[in-house]
């Protein structure tokens, strides 16, 4: 039996309670804004481009049947990646294009995005409540690498 370690506590419930919005929400605000950023300085475009548009429809169905709701952690943290790998290897370059510039332009979405990875990567890595091995988030191996 396995126990998780909570670094901080962000539920989604605290989060609707606070007036913040939901995760799922709050991601697709996240995501949109950096394909509009990404769009804006590169195609040179007020509007989004058919490429982008496409983009940020399939991000936002991806996270409308995300499996994990409410709960889901950021993709980065993800242990299902349901991007297609063409589509995954585009929203990483608009991603890292983007999340520096993000800071600038979303103060609140770039550094919600920050805190929601860093609370991710902290609930998601277990303790084995037998043998109190410390394990890694993904794949359950240890940290000393046996």
């Amino acid at each position: 039996m396995r126990k998780i370690v909570f670094c901080g506590s962000s539920s989604a419930e605290t989060m609707k309670q606070k007036g913040r919005g939901g995760r799922i929400v709050r991601e697709r605000n996240t995501v949109e804004a950096m394909i509009a950023l990404y769009c804006r300085l590169n195609h040179h475009r007020e509007q989004l481009c058919l490429e982008c548009r496409e983009l940020r429809d399939y991000a936002a169905s991806r996270l409308a049947r995300c499996p994990f709701g409410e709960d889901k952690p950021t993709c980065l943290n993800c242990p299902v990646h349901c991007y297609a790998h063409q589509r995954r290897e585009r929203m990483r370059e608009v991603m890292r294009f983007s999340g520096p510039r993000m800071l600038r332009r979303h103060p609140v979405l770039a550094i919600r995005h920050l805190i929601d990875t860093y609370l991710d990567g902290c609930r998601l890595r277990t303790l084995s409540a037998r043998n109190g091995e410390y394990y890694e988030r993904k794949d359950n191996t240890r940290k000393d690498g046996n």
